[in-house]
């Protein structure tokens, strides 16, 4: 059979009437059954040659089609019904309303954002178009099997916790009736970072933020000096900076512990944020590069402060400035609820979550009973001139970085 010089043509079958095979003036070939239901007449789409080559089953599956529709059902409303209901219980379409009906609604804008780059990075991918009752307790584990072997047992373990999350909000709206996530367990056992840079590596670092400039170098000083997060930094903007009463105020909608936090900027962060230049029409960001957005890439700027660095300096991350400078802190003998307040702690002592950060033994405060003063020591102008309580957690930097 020859296709039409254009449009197209039905060859209907002489052993079934209304079964029939559909050509176009391109070549492609589709079998259809046509009938009526309640009336009116209905040409179905049985599907593609290519993918039903025997002419056996496609007849089948047309007498079928027609069998129903002489009952008064439409085999093609039902077709369509199946097919939404099947895009509406995707992996992704599940995932999508639980960010808006549960995530956006009942955590911070920082967790549901986390958790939407979780799934668009490791898990849509892979899961993005099956059935969320597809997925198996083997897919989990070899999802989070391709996660470890690319280098990032952690971020398996936090995926993890996302789906368990997940899973467990789909079984109480009654989407699916099995949890694949249960009895799953972490990829790797964690352990607490304990990693604190020395003064030397401090000095380094610093020397390594000015040679790579705006906006990742005066974006590290400033994670060092004010002891904060580094998207809590990284996201800056002009607006909640006081700079006339020398204070930056991280809204709660910015903050982890969904609380407003007071920054107090010293005279090096000071010094640090007039040099910084406005970019954009609305200047809304302190660190961007397009103005529309703040800066993100940080693997890529880590490594080139590495470079800047050197060889001999141990692996860091940028949340250890944090730990360094509360640590640092307590050399100054810096109460402990001080420097929990500093890093926006929600506990008024040292346990849990800022004993993660404060690897200092208070020695020197427990030899003076227990309490140190704040500037002690031969050089009491320098020690108070650098005091991390006032957010000058490297008072080598001034001697040093000449």
């Amino acid at each position: 059979m020859a296709p039409p010089k254009s449009g197209r043509i039905v060859h209907w079958d002489r052993t079934l009437p209304g079964f029939g095979l559909r050509m176009t003036a391109t070549g492609s070939k589709s079998w259809v059954a046509m009938y009526r239901v309640g009336g009116k007449l209905v040409l179905e789409t049985i599907g593609p040659m290519a993918r039903i080559p025997k002419l056996d089953d496609a007849r089948k599956l047309a007498r079928e089609s027609i069998a129903k529709a002489a009952t008064g059902k439409n085999p093609v409303a039902e077709r369509k019904t199946r097919q939404q209901k099947a895009a509406a219980n995707t992996f992704r379409a599940v995932a999508e309303r639980y960010i808006e009906r549960h995530a956006k609604k009942h955590t911070k804008p920082t967790t549901w954002k986390e958790a939407q780059r979780q799934l668009d990075v490791d898990i849509f991918p892979h899961w993005g178009e099956r059935a969320i009752t597809s997925i198996t307790r083997h897919d989990v584990a070899e999802l989070l099997d391709g996660i470890e072997r690319r280098g990032s047992p952690v971020q398996a373990n936090r995926t993890l916790a996302r789906m368990k999350t997940l899973f467990a909000w789909a079984l109480r709206e009654e989407i699916i009736e099995n949890d694949p996530t249960a009895r799953v367990d972490k990829v790797v056992k964690e352990r607490a970072r304990d990693r604190v840079l020395s003064d030397a590596e401090v000095a380094l670092f610093w020397s390594a933020c000015d040679e790579l400039g705006y906006p990742f170098g005066p974006f590290g000083k400033l994670l060092l000096l004010t002891a904060q997060r580094r998207d809590e930094v990284a996201g800056m903007r002009w607006e909640e900076l006081d700079l006339a009463n020398r204070v930056w105020t991280i809204p709660r909608e910015r903050a982890k512990n969904d609380r407003a936090h007071l920054v107090h900027l010293s005279d090096l962060v000071m010094e640090v944020i007039e040099a910084l230049p406005r970019i954009g029409a609305g200047a809304e960001y302190v660190f961007t590069t397009t103005g529309a957005m703040p800066i993100s890439g940080y693997s890529k700027a880590k490594a080139a402060i590495d470079w800047r660095m050197g060889e001999g300096v141990g692996p860091w991350i940028f949340h250890d400035l944090r730990r360094t400078a509360a640590t640092g802190m307590a050399k100054l003998n810096v109460l402990p609820h001080v420097v929990d307040r500093l890093l926006n702690h929600v506990s008024g002592e040292i346990r849990g979550v800022a004993a993660v950060y404060n690897r200092h033994g208070y020695e020197a405060a427990r030899r003076v009973g227990g309490v140190g003063p704040l500037y002690r020591g031969p050089d009491r102008a320098r020690t108070a001139e650098c005091c991390v309580a006032r957010n000058r957690p490297v008072s080598y930097i001034r001697n040093r970085r000449g």
